[in-house]
């Protein structure tokens, strides 16, 4: 009987291991992006001068578990790789640095949460993204079953929204364009006019996708395409992650264009 039942023991160990094993695999983006990681890239979003404090941690991990393959696709280093560009990305749209700022240019991320000067009213920038427009208001309400063209102001109310709409616009592909989310986790394969027009895998890709008439195919870098790309790099130190290649889009023709 004693050995019965340390055999039972040893098997329901083996068990649990495995279902921690399992676990482990399928952790959240709260196993690279902790509350301190958090509070560390983003230390100046609540200072004077910022909206950001609006930004919350609990608020960012409750709209991140609403999409399963958010920073939780692949390998450690491409999840990695995946949350740095994520948080470059919205930290230039939500940017309140300036080249001899506090702590640097780069530590300013998430200090706006409306656009600074509106130029689609009501539907001008809000939240992490910068949502803006009709058609983006209209299509992330749909998606996330939110009346955001009624009531677009809950973007910039509730965190919650707002990090919905940022990571809603990350996973969402929208003809001709991949998603974000395809391009930094490799599964998205460039086509024959996307090699033509120097569209390669990498952070530039999601640079082209987001602002791209602005930003890319110049021939040399925008201050913008500087700023995205320095914000991405200091993500990338910051969580021990590779830049990976192709992360400018100054040689990338626009989509479109």
């Amino acid at each position: 009987m004693a050995r019965v039942l340390a055999t039972v023991l040893v098997l329901a160990g083996a068990a649990l291991l495995a279902a921690a094993g399992g676990a482990s695999a399928k952790q959240g983006v709260w196993s690279i992006i902790t509350r301190p990681m958090f509070q560390s890239m983003l230390s100046h979003r609540g200072d004077s001068g910022c909206q950001g404090a609006f930004y919350t941690y609990d608020a960012f991990i409750e709209a991140a578990s609403k999409f399963p393959g958010f920073g939780t696709t692949g390998d450690d280093q491409t999840r990695r790789r995946e949350l740095a560009a994520f948080f470059g990305q919205t930290s230039h749209e939500t940017t309140g640095g300036w080249p001899t700022a506090p702590g640097g240019q780069f530590a300013w991320g998430y200090c706006r949460v409306k656009e600074q000067n509106p130029t689609d009213p009501p539907y001008y920038g809000r939240g992490p993204i910068q949502l803006t427009h009709e058609y983006n208001y209209r299509q992330a309400g749909q998606a996330l079953n939110l009346n955001l063209v009624g009531n677009p102001d809950l973007v910039s109310s509730d965190p919650v929204v707002a990090f919905k709409t940022a990571i809603w616009f990350w996973m969402t592909p929208q003809s001709p364009k991949p998603s974000c989310h395809a391009v930094m986790t490799g599964s998205w394969t460039p086509s024959a006019d996307d090699r033509a027009a120097g569209r390669l895998p990498g952070y530039g890709v999601t640079t082209n996708i987001i602002n791209g008439g602005m930003e890319c195919g110049k021939g040399q870098s925008t201050d913008a395409a500087k700023d995205r790309v320095g914000y991405y790099k200091r993500y990338s130190d910051m969580l021990r992650v590779r830049y990976g290649d192709n992360i400018a889009c100054k040689d990338q023709k626009p989509y479109g264009g």
